[in-house]
Formats: structure tokens, sequence, C-alpha cells
């Protein structure tokens, strides 16, 4: 760990960078990347300084505690200590959280990719019931929700949907939504009655910052084409939709939500790189054999993570082997207790 004058001394340097060199201009990438290092370095610093401070106090009121004999000074004394050490745990703890990335990145926004799989038609439609119960829990929780690219099936359901969530804290309480959802339910095309078991695949990804993952522009091809779906607006009359292809590891992102190529290229290249972010995260932690590495990743999403069975109103999450029968309140959104469950 380095001392506070290390920090001070980086800050230092970053500071005369942003102020007077010429280099550091020219690139906007490296303004941000630099500004936000400097960001952070300023907040453990205060930290540090606070906690240098608290104990001072403490070994202050220590001695003062081993000179004291009134009583009721002695017992402030220890009140005061035992205050000043309250203080100093929690420093350390949000130090201790600092460096450790996992946490970090439970504070950033996130990407979440919805698709239809098995099940056909009904499997779009109940795309779509998840769609409005992360739509109106995004709601109540007053974060962004942008949509990035989306497909519609011939009944009306999606058969992909991919969005943007803006907040503090947004990936580490959607983390674990990654993986097959079931439902199983009555289609509304079934006239025999006949209760069908369809899936749909989510994903959830964190924002990752250009300056966090750098894409050479080489190992990207870039297709254009005319965006379709229902409506549009302007949409689909133009070759506004964006398709890139990542070269080396084959992973193929589409975005055609808005009328303007250009965005459109900006917010595929967003989702790009947390997808690249993932890959190598996912190989970093099979290469080191982490057995956390499901509950980091939010759970293997080749397996079925919950189900949701209208018959019995149930939803049942089958990695902590709990269930609420509650369905229609969880469908409009009532889900903040269910993500709040610890998933070991």
């Amino acid at each position: 760990m380095n001392s506070i004058d290390d920090y001070k001394k980086r800050a230092d340097e970053l500071e005369t960078k942003l102020s007077s060199d010429p280099t550091v201009f020219s690139d906007p990438s490296n303004v941000k990347k630099l500004s936000n290092e400097l960001k952070t370095l300023k907040h453990r610093i205060s930290l540090l300084d606070l906690h240098i401070d608290l104990k001072g106090k403490i070994e202050r009121n220590r001695a003062a505690l081993r000179e004291e004999t009134d009583s009721s000074l002695r017992e402030l004394l220890k009140v005061e200590i035992s205050e000043f050490e309250e203080k100093t745990k929690v420093i350390e703890k949000e130090l201790e959280d600092m460096d450790n990335p996992d946490l970090q990145l439970d504070k950033s926004s996130c990407i979440v990719e919805i698709r239809a799989g098995t099940g056909g038609e009904e499997a779009a439609l109940f795309a779509s019931d998840l769609f409005k119960m992360y739509s109106a829990y995004i709601a109540s929780k007053g974060w962004e929700l942008a949509l990035l690219s989306e497909s519609f099936g011939s009944q009306g359901g999606m058969k992909e949907i991919i969005f943007e969530v803006n907040g503090e804290g947004v990936f580490g309480k959607l983390k674990n939504e990654s993986g097959v959802h079931r439902v199983q339910r009555i289609p509304k095309t079934e006239a025999a009655g006949r209760i069908h078991t369809s899936a749909v695949s989510v994903v959830v990804l964190p924002q990752i910052d250009e300056t966090e993952v750098e894409i050479n522009p080489a190992d990207i091809r870039v297709d254009v084409y005319r965006a379709g779906g229902p409506g549009g607006q302007g949409v689909n009359t133009t070759d506004s939709a964006v398709r890139l292809t990542h070269i080396p590891t084959n992973t193929v992102v589409t975005c055609q939500e808005g009328r303007s190529q250009i965005k459109n290229k900006e917010q595929a290249m967003g989702i790009m790189r947390s997808k690249l972010y993932e890959l190598e995260r996912e190989k970093k932690l099979n290469e080191t054999g982490d057995i956390r590495k499901n509950a980091i990743k939010g759970g293997d999403r080749s397996d079925k993570i919950k189900t949701y069975n209208f018959p019995q109103s149930r939803l049942t999450d089958h990695r902590i082997k709990k269930s609420w029968f509650n369905l229609d309140q969880i469908l409009a959104g009532d889900i903040d207790e269910i993500l709040s469950e610890k998933i070991v």
C-alpha cells in the first residue's frame, strides 16, 4: 500500500499535467482518464487525512485518560475514544472497498440484454413482460433507462431488447438477474389450455468507460443497414442501424434505436466495451479457478435461475431455493426485496 505522501505526489503530477501539458489536451480520452484518476486520488487522500487525524485524537485522549482522575471526565474521554474508533473503522472499510474492483464495478451503471429463447412467440411475449417489469422497477428507483436496440415478434412480443440503465449502484443491484428465466403458463394462442414452458435469457453487463477498455479500430468491422421494427417515424427509412463485429473474438453488437448512425455507433461501441470487458473478466476467473466466479459473474447464464409459474402465482429463485407467491406484483415491478437476496 502506498503512503499518503505517494498519493499526494501523484495527485500533484496529475494536476500539473491537466493544467499545463499540451500532449494531454490533444487526447480527450486521456484527459477523461487522468481526471477520473485525480478525482479518485483526492477522495482517497481526504480519507487518509481524516484517518490520521482520528488516530491522533485517539492517542491524545488515551494519554489524557491515563492522567485524568475525575470520573466524569474519564467517562467523557472513553466515549470520545469509542466514537473516534468507530469512525476510523468506517474509513478503513471504505479504503478497503476502493481497492476491491468488484465492489467498484457494482457502483457502475449497466447494460441489460433480454432475448427470447425456447418457446417461440410465447418466449417473445414473456421477454416483453420482463422488460415491463424491469422498466417499472427502474422508474421506482429513479434511475434512467435508455433503449439501445429492440426486435419484435409477430404477436407483439420482443425477440430481443437491449437497454442501458444509468444510476448509482445499478450494476450491483441488477447483476444477479443474468441467467435463464423460465415461464410456465397457458399461452394466449393455446386453444386447449395447456401449460407451456418457455425461456428467456437475461444478461446484465457493467457499463465500462472508454478509458478502461481500449479497442483497436482495426479489429472492428462496421456494417450499416436500414432499421426495422413497428412504427419508427423515420428510424427505418435510412441506413441508421449499426452492426459492429469485433473480429478477434467474433463478438457482434447491433444498435438501431435512434435515427442517427453516429449515435447508434457510439452506443454500440459502449455495449462492445462491456462485452469485451466481461469476456476478459471471465477468462481471468477461469484461469485462476476462482470458486467464487459464478457469484461474481452473477450466475452461470446457461442454467435457469428463476421460474415464473402463473397457475400458482409463484416466482422461484432456484439458486437460493426460495419462492414468492405474488407474481402479479412482481411483474408490476415490485422486485426490490427479491433483488436484495444474497446469491452465494
